[in-house]
């Protein structure tokens, strides 16, 4: 499978909340799992439908125990089985949280 990925993607163990921006309903929060991410995205998988194109609101736990507050846009789904597994982009995403993700990367790239 072709690498199309701009950006390096570390797994982190975290879960995610969401919910959809343009839609005036109150909303659902759902629970997802994180698989990847970079300062670029975040790859994860949930039971729920989303739509590409799409962009949710999300609370992020990173390995430091903080949360950031960030925007994903959905730009690529995949079903496995009763999941979805997908592909988002940062909206808007602050330098300084794509900092602590690059610094993250950084250290996990010396361990290894």
């Amino acid at each position: 499978m072709e690498e199309k990925r701009r950006t390096q993607r570390s797994e982190l163990k975290s879960r995610l909340m969401i919910k959809r921006l343009d839609n005036e309903e109150a909303g659902e929060e759902v629970d997802i799992e994180i698989t990847d991410v970079s300062i670029g995205g975040v790859g994860f998988t949930c039971s729920k439908t989303l739509e590409i194109g799409a962009i949710y609101e999300s609370f992020l736990e990173i390995w430091t125990k903080e949360v950031l507050h960030t925007f994903l846009e959905i730009v690529r789904i995949e079903k496995r089985g009763d999941t979805y597994f997908y592909g988002s982009l940062f909206v808007g995403l602050p330098e300084m949280d794509a900092q602590r993700i690059g610094i993250y990367q950084t250290v996990t790239n010396m361990k290894q």
